[in-house]
């Protein structure tokens, strides 16, 4: 195993919260000022939801548009600002399945991340004269992460109570390295999960009519489990 390079000077670690979006201009100036310039700036900040909509107050609907949606395209403008500038950047932005599917118990997540896919692949049309700046979206599947922990549920107010199992889902590092795959090579869209996740992603894109009937089988038993508490 190699031993970094990296010194003090290399690593400068910012506090940032999305839903503060005054605070990103000065945050990315921080980094300019530090480092002189910005390759690429990844976006992985946003959380879940895991509730019905007919249970859910409209505020939570909004909180998660806040932070995954705006909060998201708030710091992208001002880093893109600065790319634009030096002609040259990768914005790599992480979406989900959930941005091409959709799903039981995440209306307001689905949503969210459908918002990304669309602004992300509206602004790489506003940008064909800058052909060195790569618009690059991220579809993970179920990934081992703290993200269960953090859902939205019915309101603001209330955590989950049971995470589940986290074991079959995709390990961290995995997804991480094939993240870096396919911002290295420039990907418009990754679509980074195992089976049976990745089939259903395929199916919802060329045959969405199958899509909608195993989706509602499938989202029958996932809303019994939900009320169950499993």
């Amino acid at each position: 195993l190699e031993m970094s390079s990296l010194g003090d000077k290399d690593i400068l670690v910012l506090r940032l919260d999305l839903t503060d979006r005054s605070s990103h201009e000065a945050a990315t100036n921080s980094v300019l000022k530090h480092f002189g310039k910005i390759d690429v700036l990844v976006n992985n900040g946003g959380r879940s939801q895991r509730s019905l909509f007919v249970d859910t107050n409209l505020d939570v609907y909004s909180a998660i548009i806040e932070l995954n949606y705006l909060g998201t395209i708030s710091l992208t403008k001002h880093v893109l600002n600065h790319m634009i500038q030096r002609k040259k950047g990768k914005i790599v932005t992480v979406s989900s399945v959930m941005g091409i599917m959709g799903a039981p118990l995440a209306s307001g997540y689905c949503a969210s991340k459908h918002a990304l896919q669309g602004f992300f692949n509206s602004l790489r049309t506003e940008l064909t004269d800058y052909p060195e700046i790569s618009i690059i979206n991220i579809c993970p599947g179920p990934v081992q992460s703290k993200i269960i922990q953090n859902v939205f549920t019915e309101n603001l107010a209330k955590s989950i109570e049971n995470s589940g199992d986290q074991s079959h889902k995709m390990p961290t590092d995995r997804c991480v390295r094939l993240t870096l795959v396919s911002a290295a090579n420039d990907l418009k869209e990754a679509w980074v999960s195992d089976h049976p996740y990745l089939a259903v992603c395929y199916l919802w894109q060329y045959a969405p009519t199958w899509a909608w009937w195993l989706m509602n089988r499938m989202g029958k038993r996932r809303i019994q489990n939900f009320k169950s508490g499993v």
